[in-house]
């Protein structure tokens, strides 16, 4: 683009080519009119990087407890509010002895572990300091493939990293390495290396839209990033609980089809059911009736085709509160009332 545009601005200044029309150049008024928007363009971006890169922290990691040893740089972060919350990925400070956040003005601060939640990688820690620059959250709803996005981090070490792209894919689902599928991500061509990780993705006004977790490995302009909507809700749980309590039901299931016979006799629309595993004895599901073999077909009313949006409506479902549960045995539809315990307790 960039010799494209010289060219262009070379016709329209010489003017004396035998071979230039006489009258106004609409090639060097196109020529003028790409670099206004490469101005504009450059505009916004360095705006952003004033704006949110004080914020934007590499973060260390030492696997001793000894101050002596080095910290080692595991990843990114960005400061969340003055007093020196910090949110980044929870593999980047999974197994840290200590953490040590380094500021882009060149100071470094002890930090500890305020909450993580390996379902969706996220973590918030908390920086030895105060008054700290900050960014702000926004809303990644309202992104829009297309959009331009700024990824800022520490890749490979390399300390106040910045790289742009633009939104490429939303609604993306990927799987946490606690195995749990993570709605909604952010898919983006902004280039990613190890180091970016729990790096903010940032959008023209210079709001975190998303938190950098994951490349393909030999993959070009492929990048996904964490929702900042989830980020919010995620952080409001660690800052008040410490950690992130979901719904269960007590039992294992997988994701099955329902034969085109069981879906004409029992009225329905969907091609795939919740097949139910094994129940945990004295579990939620158990002390409601539910049985091993019990295909789950809806809750509350909702449909539900997989595993992964029954994880997502108990996620949502206030903890003890009972739902109803349509599954089907044999040939009968039974209604099965079940009050979610959290994740993790006795189920």
């Amino acid at each position: 683009m960039i010799d494209m545009t010289r060219k262009a601005l070379q016709v329209s200044n010489n003017g004396a080519d035998e071979h230039a029309p006489s009258g106004p150049c609409e090639v060097g008024t196109a020529g003028q009119s790409n670099v206004e928007l490469l101005d504009a363009y450059s505009r916004a971006v360095i705006s952003v990087v004033d704006a949110v890169g004080p914020a934007v922290v590499s973060i260390g990691a030492a696997t001793r407890t000894k101050k002596s040893s080095e910290p080692e740089a595991n990843g990114s972060g960005v400061i969340f509010a003055p007093d020196g919350y910090v949110l980044t990925n929870d593999h980047v400070v999974q197994g840290a002895k200590q953490l040590y956040v380094s500021l882009t003005n060149g100071t470094t601060h002890e930090a500890v572990v305020v909450g993580t939640d390996p379902a969706t990688d996220l973590a918030v820690i908390r920086a030895d300091s105060a008054n700290l620059p900050f960014a702000t959250l926004g809303e990644s709803a309202s992104l829009r493939v297309g959009q331009l996005v700024i990824a800022m981090g520490n890749p490979f070490g390399f300390q106040s990293t910045v790289s742009t792209g633009v939104v490429s894919a939303l609604g993306r689902s990927l799987r946490s390495r606690a195995g749990r599928l993570i709605e909604n991500i952010i898919q983006h061509t902004a280039p990613l290396n190890p180091g970016n990780s729990g790096g903010p993705l940032v959008d023209s006004r210079g709001r975190v839209v998303g938190l950098n977790t994951a490349i393909i490995l030999g993959a070009q302009g492929i990048g996904f990033s964490i929702p900042s909507d989830t980020a919010k809700w995620v952080v409001s749980q660690l800052l008040t609980l410490g950690r992130v309590r979901r719904g269960s039901l007590g039992i294992a299931a997988q994701q099955r089809p329902l034969s085109r016979r069981s879906a004409r006799f029992f009225n329905l629309s969907q091609a795939s059911v919740v097949e139910v595993l094994s129940v945990n004895r004295g579990g939620p599901a158990a002390q409601g009736g539910m049985r091993k073999g019990d295909l789950i077909v809806a809750v509350n009313g909702t449909e539900m085709p997989n595993v992964d949006l029954l994880q997502k409506f108990l996620a949502d479902w206030p903890i003890g509160k009972p739902v109803n549960v349509s599954v089907l045995r044999v040939q009968e539809r039974l209604e099965i009332d079940v009050a979610p315990v959290e994740a993790g307790a006795r189920e």
